[in-house]
């Protein structure tokens, strides 16, 4: 009589993970933001979106809210459209939702994608210094200070210019836990958000983020939504404060969204008008940044997003 074959650790993986069986992977987070991280120096990893949900499905994968591949920027089409202009964006990030759907970038995922290759030995990253990669929402450049990293995101923008700029809001959002729908101001950083205020810190926390919010009407790529309620002061010594929940597309509520928090920021200083600032505290449930506008010479504003950035671990998928 013969008897099946002993069963291996790989037999339980699913078809996308086994694939990738034998692959180095790193876990990441900032401001709990979490990622999964891999460095495929020669271009020739083919990320399917299985693959992607596999690796970050919390119950039968790694587990995060997206995946990051550090590929150089020669060995992709978007990547080798950047270098004409800055060939010191040696490395491109290729970031995923956590459904595998690709997005344009992530500003959490900048700061831990450099650190990642800092801290892995792929780039020279001292304290002071900056280095420039390229997204698939342009070149951007990060410094890295004492406490994370600063990121040039980039001029921010109105989705709806016409709208906004005659009654400060451009959409309704409605979601699970407001009784009322709620206007809402959409801002571009490259990738697309809708923000909504809140008044009573209440109504922030009573807000259901596993449902997705219904926005009316959706730009055309679908949007991340961000709920604010400002601070009391709003203003203090010149730094303006705001805390914010977030609904990323294509993955859910995560404990953190880079270019959420710009936007959220972005959208509460029009609606503060004079009682704006330049500067700006943004509390999210897992910790907090900074954001700083600056005016450029064509009357544009460069957003700058400060913060931490953590690698907690290593592993291989086997």
């Amino acid at each position: 009589m013969s008897h099946p074959p002993a069963e291996t650790e790989s037999d339980h993986l699913t078809p996308s993970l086994r694939q990738l069986n034998g692959m180095s992977f790193m876990k990441g987070h900032g401001t709990g933001n979490d990622f999964v991280l891999l460095r495929d120096s020669d271009g020739d990893l083919e990320l399917t979106p299985a693959h992607v949900s596999a690796l970050c499905d919390r119950h039968l994968g790694i587990g995060a809210d997206g995946l990051i591949r550090a590929v150089p920027s020669s060995e992709l089409p978007e990547g080798r459209e950047l270098l004409g202009a800055a060939p010191e964006a040696v490395w491109f990030m290729d970031y995923r939702n956590g459904d595998g759907s690709i997005a344009e970038m992530c500003g959490n995922g900048v700061r831990v994608f450099v650190h990642f290759l800092a801290e892995t030995g792929t780039i020279d990253l001292p304290v002071g210094g900056h280095v420039v990669i390229g997204t698939r929402a342009g070149v951007r450049t990060v410094h890295r200070t004492e406490t994370g990293y600063s990121i040039s995101m980039g001029p921010w923008s109105f989705i709806d210019p016409e709208m906004a700029l005659e009654s400060a809001s451009d959409s309704l959002v409605r979601a699970s836990g407001l009784p009322e729908p709620r206007p809402a101001l959409s801002i571009s950083m490259g990738n697309p958000h809708t923000v909504v205020a809140l008044s009573p810190q209440e109504d922030l926390d009573q807000v259901n983020l596993h449902e997705k919010p219904q926005v009316e009407p959706v730009p055309p790529n679908g949007t991340n939504v961000e709920f604010v309620v400002p601070q009391e002061p709003l203003v203090s010594d010149g730094i303006g404060h705001v805390r914010m929940r977030v609904h990323e597309r294509g993955v859910g509520e995560t404990m953190s969204c880079g270019t959420g928090a710009c936007a959220a920021a972005a959208a509460v200083r029009v609606w503060a008008g004079a009682e704006g600032a330049d500067s700006w505290r943004v509390d999210v449930p897992g910790g907090t940044v900074q954001v700083d506008f600056v005016r450029n010479e064509d009357g544009a504003e460069d957003v700058i997003l400060s913060g931490p950035a953590e690698l907690v671990y290593s592993g291989t998928v086997n």
